[in-house]
């Protein structure tokens, strides 16, 4: 009867160690869901402020090609009241000048849309890291799981082995009992 109830003792304070890692493990993986989370909203954060720059940059660009027609009108009023040669040479440089913003405007949309590529390829990469993080996740409360149930099932069998035994052993001494 002692030996019966210091193995129920002994299975119950495995229970409860088994129920405490358990649960242990239960709180890492949430922790860990919410440093994945934490991480991702970081990295769209960042991407984000990324693309609010840009097209602050692009609304600036856009302001100062509205304004360069006045300019260009303001240019060719002067040029009227000069003689022909600065005439042509005004021209010149207006031409100059659109050339240079179109190959800066050109610059800034390759940029633009280069940022945009990096910003969408690290947001899938992001979620691919993601999705194997929780496929991982999920392998492990498999793997958790089934660790569990295995040591249950020993349990249960060796609880049924030591049961047995003490049967075995009542038997006996009761044999012996009756033969004296």
């Amino acid at each position: 009867m002692i030996a019966e109830t210091e193995t129920t003792a002994l299975d119950l304070a495995e229970i409860r160690d088994l129920k405490m890692t358990v649960f242990a493990l239960r709180e890492e993986l949430e922790q860990a869901r919410r440093d994945t989370g934490e991480a991702v909203r970081q990295a769209v954060s960042g991407a984000n402020a990324e693309i609010a720059q840009l097209k602050a940059t692009i609304t600036a660009l856009r302001e100062e090609l509205q304004e360069w027609p006045i300019r260009r009108d303001e240019a060719a009023r002067l040029a009227q009241s000069a003689n022909l040669d600065e005439i042509k040479q005004l021209k010149a440089s207006v031409g100059a000048l659109r050339d240079a913003l179109e190959a800066a405007r050109l610059a800034q949309e390759t940029a633009v849309r280069q940022a945009i590529i990096a910003a969408q390829d690290e947001i899938a990469q992001l979620r691919t890291t993601a999705a194997a993080l929780r496929e991982a996740l999920e392998q492990a409360n498999y793997s958790k799981q089934d660790g569990v149930a295995a040591a249950r099932a020993q349990d249960r069998a060796e609880l049924a082995q030591l049961q047995a035994t003490v049967r075995a052993l009542r038997e006996q001494l009761q044999s012996d009992k009756g033969a004296k």
